[in-house]
């Protein structure tokens, strides 16, 4: 594929997930879209989709797709995208982002594979002052 046709790349970008707890006081988990950026995030569309096998069946397994927009997201800031449901962790979970920045348009596909979304694996995300699962 020629260099040209890929796009610029995304830096300084990422996507969360958190355990928080909800307006009854249950645990649920977040998905943040997190931008590490100095310019200013505009028009972002975010698709979300799960994917793979059952593990008592083997069955092939896909969720619906969701799609979330935000308008803006200002240089060092985050924005809570969806709650994610723990029987999704065993799947892979992708979040396709689209946005503009200085008149320029990128996307990053983010994947969280599956069993990763655990306990053990989580670590102190700085922009939101909580502990969670961050891909760059």
């Amino acid at each position: 594929m020629r260099e040209e046709l890929l796009g610029p790349k995304v830096e300084n970008v990422a996507v969360a997930i958190v355990p928080e707890k909800d307006e009854e006081g249950n645990e649920q988990h977040y998905v943040y879209l997190i931008s590490y950026r100095e310019d200013i995030m505009e028009g972002i569309i975010i698709t979300s989709v799960g994917y793979g096998n059952n593990a008592n069946t083997g069955e092939k397994v896909k969720t619906s797709m969701l799609r979330h927009c935000i308008e803006v997201l200002l240089p060092n800031e985050a924005a809570k995208i969806e709650p994610i449901m723990e029987d999704l962790f065993g799947l892979s979970n992708e979040y396709w982002v689209s946005f503009w920045a200085d008149d320029v348009m990128y996307d990053k596909k983010f994947v969280f594979l599956p069993e990763t979304i655990k306990e053990e694996n989580y670590k102190v995300i700085p922009k939101l002052n909580k502990k969670g699962i961050l891909i760059m």
